[in-house]
């Protein structure tokens, strides 16, 4: 029988060795505690050796006192977790608990709610970093092999540099990348809280890719998180100069051969679309970058949610569809 409880300091070590993924790390807590969130991080013990954790994040719903639990990228709970995370539930007056696991789909044998509205994608691109440079080179479509080299000859310089001048250059970016592609991003607070808790946690690491023309060009600035053993890929941002250069092509080579130099088995690019992905989605063309690199396409259990009140959950769900159909007239309209 496991005892489930809230996980103190004197654990971070263990919670962290356990944590399935960069956001249930103890250090993701940290960060989310600054921006102003509850974080609550569970573990279970097996005669107090603590072995499953869970960090769920409490997000207050405007006009309400009602809240909204979220677990990103946790592993599969036992049912004292399930038990724990109701207690939670009710504790924080959550109308639901949102689970995102990071668990392929054939693993995940939990009778769980489908979440209507999901956060994460449920696919993402996996890159098995144990295979030699040569064979991962193979493995490319040829197109992307050859943007390599193009970069390559252009003289595109890509490195790690943490500097306070690199992460400008990745905010400025960030923020034209932003206006370009039309997407939700997280604001400047976001970036720069999460970028000073995970780099001091060496978590977080920020790579450029230079060109030098009449003057020194940051054409791409990439945000990389190396965590147990797995490389991955959250945040990225480019410019419209000299897109001829193909300097993103060679960051993603570059950051494959940084994960193998720290011993990392795998590179999760962190999202994608579907099998059969349509060329009109608006995300088609980041797929499609990713796949030339040969990697292999997962699909993860999906969005799930544990409701704690259900006539409140119903008329959230109610408000919320609502709420989208007004923002597409809207957006029709104008």
């Amino acid at each position: 029988m496991l005892k489930v409880e809230e996980v103190t300091i004197e654990y971070k070590s263990r919670f962290d060795l356990l944590a399935t993924h960069p956001m249930q790390s103890w250090e993701w807590g940290e960060f989310r505690q600054k921006t102003g969130l509850e974080v609550i991080r569970l573990g279970s013990y097996e005669k107090d050796k603590l072995v499953e954790t869970a960090q769920i994040t409490i997000h207050p719903l405007p006009f309400t006192d009602y809240n909204i639990g979220y677990l990103p990228k946790g592993g599969i709970p036992s049912s004292e977790m399930q038990k724990k995370l109701v207690e939670v539930g009710k504790k924080y007056k959550c109308i639901f608990i949102k689970l995102e696991p990071n668990v392929e789909k054939d693993n995940w044998k939990i009778s769980l709610m489908r979440s209507p509205h999901p956060l994460f994608t449920k696919y993402t691109f996996q890159l098995d970093l144990t295979k030699s440079e040569e064979d991962l080179l193979k493995a490319m479509h040829p197109k992307t092999r050859y943007n390599l080299k193009v970069a390559q000859k252009n003289g595109v310089v890509v490195m790690e540099d943490n500097s306070a001048e690199a992460f400008q250059s990745y905010l400025k970016l960030m923020t034209e990348t932003t206006i370009r592609q039309k997407f939700y991003a997280h604001n400047i607070r976001y970036h720069r809280q999460m970028w000073e808790t995970l780099r001091s946690a060496k978590i977080a690491h920020l790579f450029t890719a230079v060109y030098q023309k009449e003057k020194r060009y940051v054409l791409t600035a990439w945000i990389l998180f190396l965590f147990n053993g797995c490389l991955y890929y959250p945040y990225g941002a480019s410019s419209t100069l000299f897109k001829n250069v193909m300097s993103s092509n060679l960051m993603m080579w570059e950051a494959i051969k940084f994960g193998k130099k720290n011993n990392a088995k795998l590179f999760d690019m962190w999202g994608s679309l579907g099998f059969n992905a349509d060329p009109k989605d608006d995300w088609y063309g980041f797929h499609k970058f990713k796949q030339g690199y040969g990697p292999t396409l997962v699909e993860l259990a999906g969005s799930f949610d544990l409701v704690i009140y259900k006539n409140v959950y119903r008329l959230y769900n109610f408000i919320y569809r609502l709420r989208q159909l007004i923002l597409n007239l809207i957006s029709y309209l104008r």
